[in-house]
Order: structure tokens, then sequence, then C-alpha cells
């Protein structure tokens, strides 16, 4: 006989179930990792069996798992061995971190760092080589930007990789020179990659271990499902092998970087291959750099440097075609563009790829979609692009309105008309670019900087979202953006079992205290998986 019994019950809560009625219930019943029933309390008990884990909720909220559609997984893991410069407020205070790390290390051993923004240090200026030079002379350095698309380097790793006066700019990037013609240690774009493949790559043990600090990390967050981008081969060995030990307990959507394309079209690997645990769903390709380097590429200049618009990090003709044969492989193309250039130039090749085949349901994305305009809003909507996009950034980005100026600003970060324009859109962290945190994303998609004195958003206010719609973007929009909204994104029968319990509800709050609400549980495949010791129930 069948045991109709549940594995797990929750009972006594605030259940939103984000299904299409937006319908809230209190109890829910989970049967071999997926949703049984949803209803009242008194209704599930006949559902509780001698085996049965029952959790009394307590009036707590619970909502769908959170979704990250855009994080360097690994690299979150990876990120918390190196040094984290991300509120260094001084070029002082950050030569001393270095120097610490100096101290720790035998000479010759490469430190590395990531974090660093110009516009926190009271010098209002960038690092340089002599900097890292005076407390580093015997171990190289490589320290990147907070962004990820500068770094410095001192003058050893300078050295190790080539690189002197008469090097030039590689295609794609930009090595910084001083008024003598020599390096100052700052690398833009694809410049860094002279020194990076210099430094040794984490073994396989490394990564596996990262993938599991990646896990914790992203499970304590109430992060169920991520879309790991620009993931590369060595990366993906080593999802597989924490999977083997057990230790990937988040579902991952892979966006291999492009540069491996035509591996995968050898190997005919199409979108959906894999299971609901790990599975490919398309190629990512980098077209442009980053507000905070001025490397994104504008339409017009820079209004803080009008001797730039930024960089487009490869030829047209290459990105159309990696465009095109993506798509007619059957993967989904996923497109770094930030700057209103790189967008226009997206769309345009989306545009002349799907006339020539226009496969059906393809959902291309555009990662970031930072500068935007009303008719590119249109042009998305009308190709029917999504955006992987992230909230976060309009408190991170403080400097914005001073980089594009006051008339472009209306169209940073423009996620209310995005929508209103039927644009799919769907939340993600950018990791370790921005710390990985859903709830101050929502707050940031709700706020826009009201709280946190940020200029942006005089300019912006009328993009605010409500707490429901910004909820959405890491729930229902990010299952959706990734095709899966049929088994994930909203708590519905049938779907998995990926839920979160809140220690308040997001949603009858103060809009300013969203961001302190904090994870108490994550479940995952009916597991629990993460459970607070701070607050339990």
């Amino acid at each position: 006989m069948v045991d109709l019994k549940a594995d797990l019950v929750l009972v006594n809560g605030r259940i939103y179930s984000f299904d299409e009625g937006n319908r809230v219930f209190e109890a829910l019943a989970v049967k071999d990792g997926k949703i049984i029933f949803l209803g009242s309390s008194r209704d599930v008990e006949s559902l509780i069996g001698d085996n049965t884990l029952t959790i009394d909720l307590k009036g707590k909220t619970v909502l769908p798992g959170f979704i990250d559609t855009h994080i360097h997984f690994i690299g979150v893991g990876l990120s918390l061995s190196i040094l984290d410069l991300r509120d260094v407020k001084s070029i002082d205070e950050f030569k001393g971190l270095v120097k610490k790390r100096v101290e720790s290390l035998e000479p010759g051993k490469w430190i590395l760092g990531r974090g660093w923004d110009q516009d926190k240090f009271s010098e209002k200026r960038y690092p340089n080589r002599w900097d890292l030079d005076e407390v580093a002379p015997e171990n190289p350095v490589f320290l990147r930007r907070v962004c990820g698309h500068i770094a410095v380097a001192n003058s050893l790793a300078l050295k190790i990789a080539g690189i002197d006066r008469y090097t030039p700019d590689p295609e794609g990037g930009k090595i910084d020179r001083d008024e003598n013609g020599e390096p100052t240690g700052i690398l833009r774009e694809s410049a860094m990659k002279l020194v990076w493949s210099k430094i040794p790559q984490p073994s396989l043990d490394d990564y596996v271990k990262a993938v599991e600090l990646a896990c914790n990390e992203a499970l304590s967050h109430g992060i169920t499902s991520v879309h790991f981008v620009s993931a590369i081969p060595e990366e993906i060995e080593a999802l597989q092998v924490a999977r083997s030990l057990g230790k990937l307990k988040v579902r991952v959507c892979l966006y291999i970087s492009a540069e491996y394309l035509d591996e995968l079209l050898v190997l005919r690997l199409k979108r959906g291959f894999g299971d609901d645990f790990i599975k490919i769903n398309g190629v990512k390709v980098l077209i442009d750099g980053s507000l905070g380097a001025r490397t994104a590429a504008l339409r017009s200049p820079y209004s803080d440097d009008p001797s730039s618009m930024g960089i487009l990090t490869m030829p047209i003709e290459r990105f159309r075609d990696i465009v095109s044969r993506a798509h007619d492989g059957g993967l989904q193309v996923a497109v770094h563009a930030i700057g209103d250039r790189a967008v226009e130039l997206a769309l345009k090749v989306f545009s002349e790829v799907l006339s020539k085949n226009p496969r059906a349901d393809y959902r291309h994305r555009i990662e970031h979609a930072s500068i935007m305009s009303p008719e590119l809003i249109k042009l998305m909507s009308d190709l029917g692009v999504c955006a992987s996009i992230q909230p976060r950034f309009i408190i991170s980005d403080f400097w914005a309105v001073d980089r594009v100026g006051p008339d472009r600003a209306k169209w940073v970060y423009p996620f209310k008309s995005m929508i209103e324009a039927g644009v799919k859109i769907a939340g993600g962290s950018d990791c370790p670019v921005d710390p990985l945190d859903p709830l101050y994303q929502i707050y940031s998609a709700v706020s826009r900087g009201k709280y946190d004195g940020i200029e942006l958003y005089k300019y912006t206010y009328d993009e605010c979202l409500t707490p429901i719609e910004a909820a959405l973007l890491f729930t229902k929009n990010a299952a959706y953006i990734g095709f899966e909204e049929k088994i994930k994104g909203s708590l519905e029968v049938g779907k998995y079992a990926d839920m979160i319990v809140l220690s308040e509800d997001p949603f009858s709050i103060d809009e300013s205290r969203i961001k302190d609400v904090k994870v108490l549980m994550t479940i995952v495949n009916g597991e629990i998986v993460y459970k607070s010791i701070i607050e339990s129930l």
C-alpha cells in the first residue's frame, strides 16, 4: 500500500505561494521532495503520520526559495580566502591590509584580493604599483576592483606577466600608463588576463571546497537555486565532485563562458542538458565593462570623464558569431551589457539573429542592463529579451549620478519602467561583486537608496518597486528566465519543495526594515539544509 503520509508538514504559518492568485496559506505538506498540499492547518492534519516532521511556524512567514540569477558561484567560495577590500576608505588603509598579508607569507607567494573602490578612498584616486611596491616588494600582488573589471598589480606581478612600457594594449583592454609611458599597475578589462594567466590556479580540491563554502553562504541567505555565470570546465567538474560527496545543496543552472561554445556545440549540449540539480542553460558573453571602472560602453561620454565612452570588449563580428551559433545550437545567450551602447548592440544582434532563425521561446538575456532608455526598453519588450538585474547596485553605485549626469540618471536601473513595458526581469547579486543577500536586494529595489542618502533616488523614485514586485524578482521571475517556472519559483502542488522561513513578514513591516529580516530556515527538495543558530522556531 502506498504511504500517503507527508514527510514534512508546516503549520500555523503565513505561506506566500506566489501562485497565479498570489494566495496565502496556513499550512503546507511535502512528500518525496515535492509539495503535495497547501491549505489550512486543520486540513493538513490527515497527512501527518508517525514519521512526519511537523514544524509549528508560530505565525512566521514562508516564501519560495530565493533564486540568484547572476552569480559567480565558485568565485564566492574562493573569495572567502583572499583579501576583502570592500570597506577600505583610503590608500593608506589599503596598503596596510596588503602589508599585514605580506607578514604572513613567504617571499614570492601571490597576494590576491578584491573589493576596492577608488571613489571610497579619501584620496579619490586609483591605487598604483608604486603604492603596492612600498609594502610588498617581494610578493606579486593582484587586487581587483569591486566590479571585477579593473585590477591593480605591483611591479613584481607586472614583471612576471611581461608587462612594460612597450607592451601593447590587448584587444578589448587597456594598460594605464603615466606621463612617461610606464605602466601604473592599473589594468582594465582583458588586460587583466595578462597577469591572471600567470597566477597559480586552484586545484580541484580547492574548487570543491569553494563549492561547499558557496553553498553554505547561499543557504544562509535563503538561496536555493543559482544561475552560475561564466562557468569554466574546472568549475563544472568541481560541482559534479561536490555533488557526489553530498556537498552540493543548491540547485545550479550553468551559463558557461562563451569561450567554450565550440565544445558545447561539438558535443551537442543544448539547453536543459543535465537534471534539476545541475543543468546547462546557455552561454555567458561579455561585451562591455562596468560603470565603476568607466569601462561600460555608453552612447555619449561619461559626465565625470568626457574623454571616455567606455569599452566594447570584443569586435562586433565576433559577438554576432557567438550569439548566432549559440542560438542556432539551442542555447540561451546571456550577454553582459551595462552601458546603453552595449545594450543597444546586444539587442541589434539579437534582432538580426532572430530574423534569420525565429526559434520560439529562446528567452535570451541581458545581464545588468544598467543604463537604459525608453527605446531600448521597448525594443527589449518587442524582442522578448529578458534581463537579470542587480538591485543592490543602486546602493553600491552611490556615484552613479556623477558618472552619467542628471539627464541620464532617470534611466539608471529603471526596473518599474521595464516591468510596465512587459520586459521580464529577475534578480541576481553578481556576488562576489556585491554581497550575497536577496533580502537586501529586495530592500534596494523597494527603497532605491531613499534611506541611504543615495543621490539617484531623487531622479528615480518613481522606479521603486513594491515589496511583492521585488520579491518576485528572486522567485517567480527568476524561475521564468531560467526556463524553470513549471518546477520552482512559487509554492504550488507538484513543484519542488524549495522554500524559506523568515523572521518577519517583509510585506507587512516598514520598507526600511526589509533588509533586517533574517532567514531562519532554508529547505531544498523537502530537506532542511540550513537553520539559524541566532533565532529558531
